[in-house]
Order: structure tokens, then sequence, then C-alpha cells
């Protein structure tokens, strides 16, 4: 495992040696949203097209608050592991697992009972509700694979190794995009088999994940007879996953309300505003990386008690994030009427993302230091932290302009605009955490 470890080496390159793999595999990721717009954009039509972008705030609230839970469960894993406790680490890798066969089916009866309330409560159109309905329910008839593979990969990832999970990312990836051609294509199944397509290649990459978490000799193996929960650990779990998934969660039901404000301007706003959200998705994919690459790493140096590693590894991170994310978003903002015209050929529909594209992507770096700043918290075991930012800036303050000048002001460009008014609002209070943080590790 000390090829994996991140408390030993240069910080620079065992940061990079992270986070690249963990980009690319989530470039790969990706690419199941992407593609399923993209083909269903172009080989059915506009209303399937509002039906498979509208829905991605509802998915992520859900799969989210569990996808919370895995983030919590490595980092607890990563801490163990720093500190070279074999028998503690054995024990968190079993509970994590376990808890994750029971969220899984808690996933499983949440996401397909509420689907239609959520889409009702979100005012989604007639035309659309249908084949939006279709979709959620096949999507999370197959949240076993969802959530296995996430607590599977928290495993690998919290040992330091993102090159597995990568591989795995790109075969299912490949599998992701036959799949659609054919469901969508030949056979005809649209919205329904984009979301078939997307639930088979996850459980592709699940299998995987699970075969090398149940093959590896290091102490963070996985023996299902060894498979229970340890009360002290399911606790440190909870401790530091439950304020991520709250934190998720508060962004996501945020995010629902501003799609119940995007649906009021009809299906192309639905269809051009989802479009940019899912570009919007590549252009973080840097943050994500580099997030997932500073929240293991802190965690362990900070297990094997390494302050002056962490320091320079937080400083670095941040540099890379912000540096990338102010070139993708200068890209994207030229190349904006292009990228949209990609998913639909349609004037109004390339109006409405070309819209909110060029208005974001100049706050980019703004959204980069917040994920950044949450993960470095994560890391350093104050996970309440980026949940009580994100309820007040992201959430909170959303909400509230939406219900008051959102009211007045029936204007597309304010769903545009207060996604960088809160981006900025949360930057400027990690501004004065981060100050505390590096003075506690100096």
């Amino acid at each position: 495992m000390s090829e994996y470890l991140l408390t030993e080496g240069n910080v620079r390159k065992k940061i990079i040696s992270f986070a690249m793999p963990v980009f690319i595999g989530h470039f790969f990721q990706q690419m199941y949203n992407i593609v399923d717009a993209l083909i269903v954009g172009n080989l059915v039509d506009s209303n399937a097209l509002a039906a498979v972008t509208s829905t991605s705030y509802y998915v992520y609230l859900v799969t989210g608050f569990f996808y919370g839970f895995a983030i919590g469960a490595g980092i607890v894993i990563a801490r163990y592991i720093g500190a070279h406790d074999e028998e503690g680490t054995s024990r968190s890798v079993h509970t994590a697992v376990w808890l994750g066969l029971l969220f899984s089916l808690l996933m499983t009866c949440i996401g397909i009972f509420l689907s239609s309330y959520v889409l009702r409560w979100m005012g989604t159109p007639e035309n659309v509700i249908y084949q939006a309905l279709g979709y959620l329910k096949v999507y999370f008839a197959g949240s076993t694979a969802f959530v296995l593979y996430n607590v599977f990969v928290g495993i690998l990832q919290a040992a330091g190794d993102s090159r597995h999970p990568l591989i795995y990312l790109i075969l299912s990836s490949v599998l992701n995009i036959v799949l659609d051609i054919l469901f969508i294509g030949p056979l005809h199944m649209g919205v329904k088999g984009a979301a078939l397509a997307t639930v088979l290649a996850q459980a592709l990459s699940m299998a995987l994940a699970a075969h090398r978490v149940c093959s590896v000799s290091d102490s963070y193996r996985l023996r299902l007879t060894a498979l229970r929960p340890a009360s002290k650990t399911m606790r440190l779990i909870f401790k530091y996953g439950m304020p991520t998934a709250v934190q998720g969660c508060i962004i996501d039901l945020s995010n629902i309300l501003i799609q119940s404000y995007i649906n009021s301007f009809g299906s192309n706003a639905m269809a051009g505003i989802g479009t940019s959200a899912k570009l919007e998705g590549f252009a973080f994919l840097p943050v994500t990386a580099f997030s997932m690459a500073l929240s293991t790493f802190v965690s362990q140096n900070l297990g094997a008690k390494k302050n002056s590693r962490i320091r320079e590894g937080i400083w670095f991170g941040l540099g890379c994030t912000i540096g990338i994310l102010l070139l993708l978003g200068g890209i994207m903002y030229i190349f904006a009427p292009q990228l949209v015209a990609f998913f639909s050929n349609d004037p109004e529909i390339i109006t409405y993302g070309v819209t909110r594209t060029r208005i974001c992507t100049a706050f980019y770096c703004l959204v980069g230091f917040s994920h950044t700043a949450s993960a470095v918290a994560r890391g350093l075991g104050k996970p309440m932290i980026p949940m009580i930012v994100m309820l007040v800036c992201w959430c909170l303050v959303r909400v509230v302009v939406l219900a008051t000048l959102g009211q007045v002001l029936h204007d597309i460009r304010l769903v545009c605009w207060i996604y960088p008014f809160t981006w900025s609002l949360s930057s400027a209070v990690y501004v004065f955490y981060l100050k505390k943080s590096m003075k506690k590790v100096s």
C-alpha cells in the first residue's frame, strides 16, 4: 500500500498522481449524463431532452445524500490508514460496506416513491413529466449499483488508489455509450433506454470495484464474512458523513427550487439551461479531482501528524483548481454557442444555454475555491463548517432571492446570476476560514 500513501514523497507529485486519475475518471463519468442528453436531444425530441436534463437536480438530491456518507467513510478510513491502524482500517471498511447495502435499499425506495411528487412540485410541464418520470423510475431502480460503487471507490481512494477507479470508469463509460446508441436508436426505448444504459454501466463499474476491494492484500481488504457494523466506527462515519450529506442535499434542494422557477419559462428554457448545466459539469471536473485529492491528502497527513505537508498541499491544490477553471471558463465563454448547439439546433434552446453559460463562466474560479476549501475542512475533521457555509450562502440566500425578487422580476437572467452571487458569498467566508486553518497547522 506504500505506493498509494500520501504521507510520503513529493507533495505536488502525490496530489497530481491522485487527482489526475480522478479527473480523467470523472470525465468519463460525466459522459454518462452528456451522452444521454446528446443522443436523446438528437434522436428523440426537445421534450425528451428537457426530461433528461431537468431531472438532474432531483437525482443529485437523492444520490448526493448517500454520496456524502461515502465521503465520510473515506475520511475515516484515510485517517486510520495514515495512522497505520490496521484494525481500525478493517473495521471502518466493513462498516462502510454494511451501511452501503442499507443505504442502497433506502435510496431505491425514496427515489422511486417521491419522483412523481417532486416533479409535480417542481411544476414540470405536462409535455415533459411523463418521460421524466419514466427516466427517474428506471434510474432509481438501479440505486444499489450507484451506492455500492461509491462506497468501494471511496475505500480505494482513501488508501490513495485512484488509478483502478479510473480504469473502471473508462470501461463503464464505453459501455454506457454503446448501450445508449442501441437502446435509444434501433430499440427506440427513448429516455427509459438512456436511464437503463446508465444503470447497467454503473453496475459494471461497481462489480469491478468490488472485485478489487475483495482481492487486495492490505488492511482495507473486504471480507464478506466480516461484514458487520461497528458502533464506534459507525458514529465516526456519521460524524463526518452526515454534514457532507446534508450539505449536498441543501444545495440540491435549492437547485430544485431554482429548477421550479426555470420550469415556468417552458420546455425550451428547461432544455437550454439544463444543457448549460451539463456542460458546466465538465468544467467542474478539476474541482472534483483536486477536492477529493486534498480531502484524502489532508486526512492521511493529519493522521500521520505531518502539518507541513498539509500546508503545502492546500496551497498547491487551490492554485491548480483556480488556474484550470480560469482557463476552462474562458474557453467555454468563447465557444458557448457551438457547445450548446451540439445538443440541439433549436435557436431558442441555444439562446437560453448561451445566456447562462456566459454569465456563469466568469465566476468559475469562485466555485473552485469554495469546493476546495470545503474539502480541506472535511479533511481536517471539521465537516460542519462547509455544511453551515453552504446552508446559508448556497441555499438560504438563493431561496430568499427567488421568493422575493423572483416573484417581482420574472426574468431567466435572475436564475443565471444567482449562482455567481452565492459563489461570491461562500468564497468570502472561506477566505477567513482558510487563514485560520493555516495558522492551526503551522
